[in-house]
């Protein structure tokens, strides 16, 4: 792979697509182990830029606009609370514009390079209400004028945030002072109104990392209070990730997360992850599930609780240590949707927070000046986290806050080759072109293509992709006929943003573009899945065709999609049908079925109730 020239997989492109399908998968998901997606490394180099952009950006807005805080004179910066604030603001202003996570090539934007405020202010474009059937004033799907108001409302309110000076408040407790409370407190509220109109701009403001300690800011009468409540934050979204890589998704993550690390080119050391690379076999191996599980979630379950309790100094910096470390890492490897502004913030947050208010100071969880200012901050930071990994087809799996665990609703989208993927430019109202038309003027048709079904074997090296291909190989006539397209990349042109909520593009986002794009049966169809919950041993499944809506439901055991190949050479993983659409019957079915589909198939002469059980 070189600076400008990309790491093909060894097809020739005029060939590709006259290939059957999972030998496609095969020979990409076989050449991701070795090279990861395989890009050229200017990709990379421009996130390096617009991480420095972000990080001077950082300096100069608390060093210029800070009364009593020197551009230089770094070391005054220790221990003012003031700019904590105004760099949470700052990457929060990042983040809900669009310049930090799902930005650039590698969350699949190529140009334009940016959805988020480009696409949430133009009226028109795709809104998605979370409630619209319950919550007054919030149906329809359509971004309107008051829609964009109220967005740039919250810009303008982030945008006072981060250049005010300090005003000597209550808790106030230094010359710099602190940001006024109002301030956050109005963002605060506009940020629920617009979650209420549209979760997508919502959630690309991260408010299961942000919000809450936002509002804490703006109506504690303690600084005090306000370092505890953001201490809570943190170490929560630590255990949240740890808790949710319990399982068996994690370890696949980190082989495919390391494989695709731009300085990791050693093959020699990416082999090591997977069982038999130079024989195709790409299960994962000790020293992965140790990467993933050692590495990772007792990293993030352990040296937490540390930070949170240690009042020993010593210790309290060998974990604050760990974790910098651990973000740097997660940086390093550049991954997919590309939060790297968030691993930053917590490079610095972690040190000046832990350290510059020392628990052993008067900074700690016993210091609290009123135990329900406790009992709250558990009760909002935990609620998500529970609620999500119980019934996580309710929460966002940010919400759940389940980062790099793997276990994420998700979907692979087929679209006939007949040029219907096209009618989403045609029928759209949005900012950017579908993919393989942005791909295509930069690479051609034919290498466009290699690299979208790639991010497809990308998901088939994660459980969830191999249950995609399997319910796509009973429901499509044939795997030929279709062009296949991971769903968190076409779900980027659709709503302007994508984090690897596959809630973003469910069967309700599927339905307002049918309304627009008009879809024969057929045409466009996904696979859609779940995340497993924490208590249970498998995962729900649906399948939608945008032209008739939800078809099937049904599950599959987890161990069943874990244990066989990406390309999942013996047929479909073993999955049951509960519920099936009336009249409908998948066409793969009279094509080419498997014993394994065959066994958990309605067997002919069964109808389905609206219960979900299929009855004989």
């Amino acid at each position: 792979m070189g600076f400008k020239t990309a790491d093909m997989p060894p097809i020739d492109p005029a060939e590709f697509e006259q290939m059957p399908v999972m030998d496609r998968m095969r020979i990409l998901a076989v050449h991701w182990a070795d090279y990861g997606f395989g890009g050229p490394k200017q990709m990379h180099a421009l996130y390096v830029v617009k991480t420095i952009l972000f990080v001077v950006g950082g300096w100069l807005v608390v060093g210029l606009t800070t009364s009593g805080l020197g551009l230089l004179d770094l070391g005054g910066w220790w221990g003012e609370l003031i700019v904590y604030q105004k760099l949470m603001a700052w990457i929060v202003l990042w983040e809900i514009t669009g310049h930090a996570a799902s930005w650039g090539p590698l969350a699949f934007k190529f140009g334009p390079m940016i959805g988020g405020w480009r696409y949430w202010t133009k009226p028109g474009t795709l809104r998605l209400p979370p409630y619209p059937g319950k919550v007054p004033l919030t149906a329809g799907d359509s971004r309107t004028v008051f829609d964009v108001v109220l967005y740039l409302l919250i810009v303008a309110n982030l945008l006072f945030l981060v250049l005010s000076p300090g005003v000597q408040t209550d808790a106030a407790y230094s010359e710099p002072g602190l940001l006024p409370g109002w301030a956050f407190v109005s963002y605060f509220v506009l940020l629920l109104v617009l979650g209420l109109r549209d979760r997508v701009p919502f959630l690309a403001s991260r408010p299961e990392q942000y919000a809450v300690v936002m509002l804490a800011f703006g109506v504690l009468s303690s600084h005090v209070d306000m370092v505890l409540v953001a201490k809570i934050a943190m170490v929560t979204i630590w255990l949240g990730a740890a808790v949710s890589k319990f399982g068996h998704h994690v370890t696949l993550v980190v082989q495919a997360m390391m494989s695709n690390t731009p300085w990791l080119t050693s093959k020699r050391f990416k082999r090591t992850l997977y069982r038999d690379v130079a024989n195709e076999d790409l299960l994962p191996t000790r020293a992965a599930s140790g990467w993933a599980h050692l590495g990772g979630t007792a990293v993030e379950l352990v040296l937490p609780m540390v930070l949170l309790f240690s009042t020993n100094w010593t210790v309290t910096w060998l974990a604050v240590a760990g974790m910098v470390f651990f973000h740097f890492f997660i940086y390093s490897t550049y991954p997919l949707a590309v939060p790297l502004e968030w691993n930053i913030f917590f490079m610095f947050v972690t040190p000046f927070l832990f350290g510059g208010f020392f628990a052993g100071d008067g900074y700690s969880m016993f210091d609290f000046s009123s135990p329900w200012i406790l009992a709250a901050a558990l009760v909002l930071f935990l609620t998500g986290p529970i609620l999500g990994n119980l019934k996580p087809e309710w929460v966002s799996f940010l919400i759940s806050m389940r980062q790099y665990a793997g276990n994420w609703a998700s979907g692979t989208m087929a679209f006939r080759m007949n040029d219907c993927e096209s009618k989403l430019d045609a029928g759209l109202t949005k900012t950017m072109d579908i993919q393989r038309e942005q791909v295509a003027k930069l690479y051609g048709y034919e290498v466009a293509e290699i690299f979208l079904q790639k991010c497809v074997a990308f998901r088939s090296m994660h459980s969830h992709g191999r249950a995609h291909l399997s319910l796509l190989q009973r429901h499509l006539d044939s795997m030929e006929n279709y062009r296949l397209r991971e769903g968190e990349v076409v779900c980027t042109v659709l709503v302007g943003w994508q984090f690897g909520d596959g809630h973003l593009f469910d069967e309700r986002t599927i339905a307002s573009v049918q309304a627009r794009c008009h879809f024969e049966p057929g045409e466009f169809v996904m696979a859609f899945t779940e995340s497993q919950p924490i208590h249970k041993r498998t995962v729900q499944y649906k399948v939608v065709d945008a032209a008739l809506g939800v078809v099937e439901r049904g599950y599959y055991e987890v161990k069943d999609a874990v244990s066989v190949q990406p390309w999942i050479p013996d047929g479909p993983i073993p999955h049951r049908v509960t519920w099936r659409l009336p009249g409908y019957q998948p066409a793969g079915d009279f094509v080419h079925p498997t014993p394994q589909a065959a066994a958990h198939a309605p067997r002919p002469g069964r109808r389905t109730r609206p219960s979900g059980k299929v009855t004989a």
